[in-house]
């Protein structure tokens, strides 16, 4: 079996003149970065491999996973190919992870996470929000051999509030 978790990452700021791949979270993606991050503490399996796009804004977001969950320096890593937005990479590098891991966190951007968690979950997301999770696991032995697994678990910010 295999379990995917996806993470959008949390709210950027606007306020700053950087080129987009640069943009920092602002305030309220910071608070819930920590809120969803904590909330998932104990309710979820640590990921064996945090896989994020090295977009400031998801690199941030990834790092309050890593912390609240756990993750050794190891297996955590940055992927610029996750900075990407129709999915096409993020699926490319999802059906090639290795086959050892079990349980995998990717963190990255819409327009591609929701199109994802349609595509690959079993529960329709009109809109995966900013820090929004989903746990999506597949019976499956092989990465590069799933199709559309069961959506157990979503947690967005706005739950939490």
């Amino acid at each position: 079996m295999k379990t995917l978790y996806l993470v959008r990452h949390a709210k950027s700021s606007w306020k700053h003149d950087v080129i987009d791949h640069q943009r920092p979270l602002k305030g309220r993606g910071k608070r819930d970065g920590e809120l969803v991050s904590i909330h998932l503490k104990g309710q979820i399996k640590p990921p064996q491999l945090i896989v994020t796009s090295d977009a400031v804004r998801a690199l941030t977001t990834a790092q309050y996973f890593k912390k609240a969950l756990g993750v050794a320096d190891a297996d955590f890593k940055t992927n610029h190919e996750l900075y990407d937005f129709s999915g096409n990479q993020v699926m490319r590098i999802i059906k090639n992870l290795n086959d050892s891991l079990d349980i995998v966190m990717v963190v990255g951007h819409n327009h591609a996470f929701t199109s994802i968690a349609n595509m690959l979950g079993n529960k329709y997301i009109d809109n995966l929000p900013t820090c929004g999770f989903v746990m999506i696991q597949f019976d499956e032995k092989s990465w590069s051999s799933i199709s559309t697994g069961k959506t157990i678990k979503t947690v967005f910010p706005r739950d939490l509030k």
